[in-house]
Formats: C-alpha cells, sequence, structure tokens
C-alpha cells in the first residue's frame, strides 16, 4: 500500500510512515479527520525532538533507550531518523552495537510488535508467498540473517532480528536510504541454544538448526524468490556462522546482487583504518605485517581486501599473503598443521608452529595485531608489551563486538604501549588520558561502509557487488579522515560526518559500477548531485 494512499484518520496515527503525532497541523487535522484526535497544541518536530532527548535521557539503562527508540520508530519514523541523524554519536551506540547486543539477547521478553518478515523452515515451498505478504514492492535494501552468529554471542536464533532492523536503521541514518525501500528479513532455521529452546519466550522455531540439503534449499528458495518479488535489491548477508557465510558469499556473489558485511564490510572498514594508521608510522600497506588472532569469516575477508589491494600494487598475490598470519583456537595457522579448514589455508605459510598469541608477537613482530576471535581481554599486558617494543606505532585492532568481547580496552591499549598505540575498536571506548595527551580512540565501525555501498549501489542499479567496490570504499574512507584525527588517535572521521563520509564513499561505488558496466541505470552528469539528491531526509510531509 503506497505511503501516500487515504486512510482512516485512526489508522494514519497508527501509521509510523505517515503520523507526525503531535505535529500535524490545524490544517491537516481538518483534512485529514483528525480534530479532537490529538491534543490541541501543534508542536514543531524541533519541539518534539525536545520531548523525545528529554525522556530518552532520563532512561537508566541502555537497553532502556534501545527499547524507547524502537517504540519511538513503531510510531513516528520521521521522528524517530531527524533525532537519530541530529545525534548519532549519542544515537548510535543505542540503535546498534554495543546496545542491539544485549538487545538480541532479550528480544524474547522486550518483544512488542514485529518488524520485518519472518522466513522459517516450516515456509518451505512457499517462501514468494510469505514475501509477497510485504506491503511494499520498492524494496532497495534486504539484510538477512539466521541468527547463527550473532555479533560475539553466538547463536540467537530468531532473536537475532535486531541485527538487521538495527542495519537498515544505519543505511538510512547514516545513508539516506529510504526506511520505506528497506526490508529486514530472519531466515528462522531452528536454533542449536538449549537455552533459548527452553525459554517460555522465545520467538522462533522449537527446533534444532537444518543443515545440509535442506538448509541449503531453503536458502535457494529465498534467493529465488527475492529476485522475482524485489527485482534488483540489493541483499546484504548478516550475521551467519563462518562456513555458511563463507559458503552462501562463494554461491550467489556472481548470481545476485550481494554481499556479507561480517566478511567484506568488516574488511573495508579494517583496510581504511590501516590506510590511515600507516600515516604516522610512514609505513604503505605492502610494508605491514598483520596478526590476525582469530580465523572466521571476518579474519579471511579482512584478508582476503587486504592482499588484493597490495597485489594492485604490483606485488604477486602469493607474496602479498606473506604479509598475513592467522591464529586460530589451537595457535598459529601453518602449512604443516594438518587440520586446517579450506578458509585458512592461502594463510599458512611455512614456519615453527607457535600455540600461543604471546609467542607469535614475539617471534613475527607483527606491526598491526588484528582481534576478531570474540576472546574478551585476548590482548594481554604482556601480548601489547611485545607489541610496543618492536615498534614505536604499534597498530592494535581490538574489533569483537559488543564490548564485553573485545580483545582489550583503549585504556589498555595506551597504557601497555606508553601511549603510543594506534587502536581501533568494534565498540566505542571513552577518551583516554595518559600523560599529558587525551587520545580519541576510533570505532572501527561497519556503519561506516555498508550504507555508503548501499547507496552507491542503488544509485547506479548496480547489478552485482564487487571486490573493487569496497577497495574503493576503504580508500574513500580513509581519504576523508583527516590528519588531526590521526594525531588525535581517530583513525576514522567523526560519526557526526557520517551521512557526508556515505556520500563520498558512494560517489566512488558508483564510479566503479559504471566502470565495470555493471550499472542498470544511466550515467547521469553530475554523479555527486544526483547522489546527494537521491538521499532521504527525514521531514514531514504536508497533508494539507
Amino acid at each position: 500500500m503506497s505511503r501516500h494512499s487515504r486512510r482512516h484518520p485512526v489508522e494514519i496515527l497508527h501509521d509510523p510512515h505517515r503520523n507526525k503525532g503531535t505535529a500535524f497541523t490545524e490544517a491537516e487535522r481538518d483534512a485529514l479527520g483528525l480534530r479532537g484526535l490529538l491534543p490541541p497544541r501543534v508542536f514543531t518536530m524541533t519541539e518534539q525532538q525536545v520531548r523525545v532527548m528529554g525522556n530518552f535521557r532520563q532512561k537508566t539503562t541502555d537497553l532502556e533507550k534501545y527499547i524507547f527508540m524502537t517504540a519511538l520508530l513503531d510510531r513516528n519514523e520521521t521522528l524517530f531518523y531527524r533525532t537519530v541523524i541530529d545525534h548519532i554519536e549519542e544515537m548510535l551506540p543505542i540503535i546498534y552495537t554495543p546496545t542491539v547486543g544485549e538487545a538480541c539477547l532479550k528480544y524474547g521478553p522486550i518483544f512488542r510488535r514485529p518488524r520485518g518478515l519472518y522466513v522459517s523452515a516450516q515456509d518451505r515451498g512457499r517462501v514468494r508467498d510469505v514475501l509477497r505478504n510485504w506491503p511494499e514492492r520498492k524494496v532497495a535494501v534486504i539484510v538477512v540473517t539466521d541468527g547463527e552468529r550473532i555479533l560475539g554471542l553466538g547463536d540467537l536464533g530468531a532473536q537475532g532480528m535486531g541485527i538487521p532492523i538495527g542495519k537498515l536503521s544505519l543505511y538510512t541514518a547514516c545513508g539516506g536510504i529510504d526506511p520505506i525501500r528497506c526490508l529486514p528479513v530472519m531466515l528462522d532455521v531452528g536454533t542449536n541454544n538449549e537455552q533459548l529452546l527452553r525459554d517460555p519466550l522465545y520467538i522462533g522455531l522449537l527446533r534444532k538448526r537444518l543443515r545440509g540439503v535442506e538448509y541449503d534449499d531453503l536458502v535457494e528458495e529465498f534467493m529465488s524468490a527475492t529476485r522475482e518479488v524485489f527485482p534488483g535489491a540489493l541483499i546484504q548477508l548478516e550475521d551467519f556462522a563462518t562456513e555458511n557465510a563463507l559458503q552462501l558469499l562463494s554461491r550467489y556473489r556472481e548470481r545476485a546482487c550481494l554481499f556479507n558485511d561480517d566478511i567484506q564490510g568488516t574488511a573495508a572498514v579494517t583496510l581504511a583504518g590501516l590506510l590511515s594508521a600507516g600515516r604516522p608510522a610512514g609505513r604503505q600497506l605492502r610494508d605491514q605485517t598483520i596478526v590476525f588472532f582469530g580465523a572466521g569469516a571476518a579474519a579471511t575477508g579482512i584478508a582476503h581486501l587486504i592482499t588484493a589491494s597490495i597485489a594492485r600494487e604490483g606485488t604477486s598475490l602469493e607474496e602479498a599473503r606473506r604479509r598475513c598470519w592467522f591464529v586460530d583456537t589451537k595457535g598459529l595457522v601453518v602449512r604443516a598443521r594438518e587440520d586446517l579448514q579450506p578458509h585458512k589455508r592461502p594463510y599458512a605459510h611455512d614456519h615453527p608452529f607457535i600455540p600461543d598469541l604471546r609467542g607469535v608477537v614475539e617471534a613475527l613482530r607483527p606491526t598491526a595485531l588484528i582481534g576478531v576471535s570474540g576472546q574478551s581481554q585476548a590482548f594481554t599486558e604482556a601480548v601489547l608489551r611485545t607489541m610496543g617494543v618492536h615498534h614505536r606505532r604499534p597498530i592494535v585492532f581490538a574489533l569483537s563486538n559488543p564490548t564485553s568481547k573485545s580483545e582489550c580496552s583503549a585504556e589498555q591499549a595506551y597504557r601497555w604501549t606508553e601511549g603510543r598505540a594506534l587502536f581501533a575498536s568494534g565498540s566505542p571506548f571513552e577518551a583516554v588520558r595518559f600523560g599529558d595527551d587525551v587520545f580519541v580512540p576510533g570505532q572501527a565501525n561497519n556503519a561506516y561502509v555498508f550504507p555508503g555501498i548501499g547507496l552507491g549501489v542503488i544509485a547506479a542499479g548496480a547489478r552485482r557487488v564487487t571486490e573493487e567496490m569496497f577497495q574503493a570504499a576503504a580508500t574513500a574512507l580513509a581519504g576523508v579522515t583527516t590528519e588531526a584525527s590521526v594525531t588525535r588517535g581517530t583513525l576514522f572521521p567523526p560519526l557526526r560526518d557520517i551521512r557526508n563520509v556515505s556520500q563520498a564513499i558512494a560517489v566512488e561505488v558508483a564510479r566503479v559500477a559504471y566502470r565495470d558496466g555493471l550499472a542498470s541505470i544511466p550515467e547521469p552528469p553530475d554523479l555527486v548531485t544526483h547522489i546527494q539528491g537521491s538521499m532521504y531526509e527525514p521531514d514531514y510531509p504536508s497533508y494539507a
């Protein structure tokens, strides 16, 4: 149903796309039959925001703030997005990481109103019918998860729906995608989380996870139905477990306009951080030696993008891979090991096996240590002091989410390297004073990348999402990070500039699409103006 079709007055007030609450003007109240259904005073959106922020700041926990903002989204979408955009630095940690992790853990008890689509194992053979139940047809972006690896929290089943909802909120707030064109999807194939299966408030299927052919067939049906019901939509895979994440990306990346944010989005934002961190250290990307603590999908994705970027500078792919080393749960990934999964083998080098991270750091003397393990406090004092001994400006990225899973805190990274670390994290940390210096740690948040990629893909009508687009996004992100930011320890632009960052990334992504013949929309004479004009601004329309 169109956003602008006429409805009964009460239905208008209950429609978050159209509802303006107390901001309906006198003329609109008469024209729409709202007279008497609202308090008589007319408020501006700015005045409404004062009320919203006053109530928001009175909440005593981040989860209460999350629930409050979700309720606002459910009743007045425009006011929600205007508030989030105008207070993005305060809102981002609430509507997404780290608070969204706690929200997913408690999704059953806090469940109020369904959002998005739930496609379950019970829907095999009728997935198209389920998708057609969605009231909008001009869907531009779909974020889908099966809930098996939610952040660093593991299998949360259907309660992982908070992730697609949160991601799409950022597509709108940070990337300017009209919310009516966004669709969150939970692919509920069951859960192996025994605690959830015993929880009387769990919202998903009470069964063990589908595996093998049954799982593959359901995903295939979903992908086929999506292309039919929402042709041209960008599909973002989110928080799938490593094996499924890698194989689904491999299977569908050439068949659909699709990417995996955990693999490719994380890779792009990490690459951007490394490019920025190379400035004060005086190193090119090809000069870095990088140790990944964690060897799952995220580590693999980052390493692939780094090595591809190094290879583009004229180095062989094999030599580029030698710059990247993995440490998994057993220790250093080396060629002599016979227990390696296929995705680790390209980064298994000839070297004696080392069982512990400190030993790896001592032996390899990496310039950069990247944590993607979900192992809290894995970067110990001994590990970080060893990094500091060998390098004047060691690069330390503790990327695991939420905050409780971070490999180290910002304060630890600076203190144990005597204030010399170039630090970034997956979840936000407060500024750190060390001696006379104050460091403002940057958050390597995928929100810097995926909204701009989506905006660029949509603006060009790209038929595929390619590795070159992620390289372009990383280069653009590093390019808008100022020297002043890097000097104070912030390897990324301030979040308040996120929409400008997304626009810059979108322009470069669209240029790749046009250059490589992947665009379905004719190239406009002024791409920057075209993208600027396509960005959603949350302003109330006039209904009088």
